[in-house]
């Protein structure tokens, strides 16, 4: 195994603290010595351990071992990969190249382990080739990307040959992408300014990379840490309802989406602000859009305020993919002493540097403006000394005014909440002769009151209580 792992060059670059890498000293060592080594075995246990880990977070089954060569070459980050994702594929010295290390990854695929597993009495890679998993629900894995690997898996161990294998690869790359942004649809932020470069982040499996640099250390998972970087975590559990999915609100969903088409088919597009009361679908509409584009090159990165700070690096990250980008921020506010909107204003001038096309910022808030702002704000000239009444609100407003599309979800009127429960009765499967149209709108003025108020999280917690309790609230 060593030999042909040391013969690879376009996908050479796996990381030292690759399961690939280390089995491949273990194999090493392994011909080298005389008889059994406890050392070794201790060692391959080790890697077995993490590919098992692997494996549970990703759904693998059946080979577990040509799963993870299919995970490697789906998520290895190279100059080969990240040309063919942008639509275009190579002709050429790099084929002859790639080719050659397809041709070595083929033999991976059908490597011959029975003389290390005689030699030293083991029979793990026995166990992980044919390999059975346990049931788990798919909030437990990461269902898309585990659907995903084993297909394509199935196909690469079939292959016939090295043009073959090729052939399967880049039209992978080209459908999907490579690395975790390929594979995943929505991600959050992790900030790595207070690691060092090279050590133990203590990172799960499931954190994946956005982009290559030689100044980054590449790990098991395609991570690359720099100690003032970022990396995106993907958001495996994610709400799959589309736009269709959520009751009302008709125009604002259709103004979400011919600005979000807009921005998928590269034409004009804007930052949106959605904004009004709470519990009326903003945050949802936005969720939606995930499963509604996702096979268009949509990807979905949610920031939080205190993450500001990390908001150009992020762009930085993504800014040369070949995919589209929403920045999410959930429920944008800032109160009177927070300052933290100054990096967000600062991120979306863009400074010297244009801001990228496939990127755009969408936020939802209870507030038009954003920031709070008092009567004191008006009265500047003798508070704080400002020299222009004006120039206190004209700074907190000018957030607001970055985001060209504002779109106002107000709380719904008393037959548009009639018609969201009726909606979702039926849609959740509520039987009309048990939950008859009367019985359920009687039950939803008593919930919407003890409420505070008619909205869709309203009345999608009422018919939650329904079929969990299977009793109308207005009976107790």
């Amino acid at each position: 195994m060593n030999k042909l792992i040391s013969r690879l060059l376009v996908y050479g670059d796996l990381g030292e603290n690759s399961i690939l890498k280390r089995l491949s000293a273990c194999f090493a060592d392994w011909e080298s010595s005389d008889g059994k080594d406890n050392d070794i075995i201790r060692r391959i246990y080790d890697q077995m351990k993490r590919l098992l880990d692997l494996a549970t977070d990703y759904g693998f089954d059946r080979n577990l071992w040509q799963d993870y060569l299919t995970f490697v070459l789906m998520t290895n980050e190279n100059s080969f990969s990240l040309v063919t994702e942008r639509g275009k594929k190579q002709h050429g010295s790099i084929d002859t190249l790639v080719k050659a290390d397809f041709e070595i990854f083929r033999e991976l695929y059908n490597y011959d382990f029975q003389p290390i597993e005689t030699d030293l009495g083991i029979s793990c890679f026995s166990v992980i080739t044919d390999y059975h998993a346990i049931d788990k629900k798919k909030q437990r894995y990461n269902k898309n990307v585990s659907d995903m690997v084993r297909h394509l898996s199935d196909r690469l161990s079939a292959a016939k040959d090295a043009d073959e294998f090729y052939d399967i690869i880049t039209n992978q790359y080209l459908k999907y992408g490579v690395g975790m942004i390929g594979l995943n649809a929505a991600f959050r932020v992790r900030s790595l300014h207070s690691l060092s470069v090279g050590g133990d982040l203590g990172l799960s499996s499931n954190v994946g990379p956005v982009s290559m640099s030689d100044s980054y250390e590449s790990t098991e998972q395609g991570i690359f840490r720099n100690a003032e970087d970022v990396a995106l975590i993907p958001i495996y559990n994610l709400d799959r309802r589309l736009l269709s999915d959520l009751v009302g609100y008709e125009q604002q969903k259709a103004e979400l989406r011919r600005n979000t088409e807009s921005f998928l088919n590269g034409i004009a597009s804007n930052n949106v602000m959605l904004y009004g009361d709470a519990g009326t679908g903003k945050s949802s509409s936005v969720k939606a859009l995930i499963s509604e584009y996702y096979d268009q090159g949509l990807r979905v990165i949610e920031i939080y305020k205190h993450q500001f700070r990390d908001l150009s690096s992020v762009i930085a990250k993504i800014k040369n993919r070949n995919f589209r980008f929403i920045i999410f921020i959930d429920d944008l506010s800032f109160e009177e002493n927070e300052v933290e909107y100054k990096f967000l204003k600062a991120v979306i001038e863009g400074g010297v540097e244009n801001w990228p096309e496939n990127v755009v910022i969408y936020a939802t808030s209870n507030r038009r403006h954003l920031i709070r702002e008092t009567w004191n704000d008006r009265t500047d000239i003798e508070h704080n000394g400002d020299i222009h009444r004006s120039d206190t609100v004209e700074e907190k407003l000018s957030l607001s005014a970055r985001f060209g599309v504002k779109i106002f979800y107000p709380a719904p009127r008393h037959a548009e909440f009639q018609d969201m429960v009726l909606t979702l009765a039926r849609r959740r499967g509520l039987d009309p002769i048990v939950w008859p149209d009367e019985r359920l709108l009687q039950g939803a003025i008593a919930w919407e009151r003890r409420a505070g108020g008619p909205t869709g999280r309203v009345a999608d917690q009422y018919i939650n209580y329904i079929l969990a309790e299977g009793q109308d609230p207005a009976a107790e």
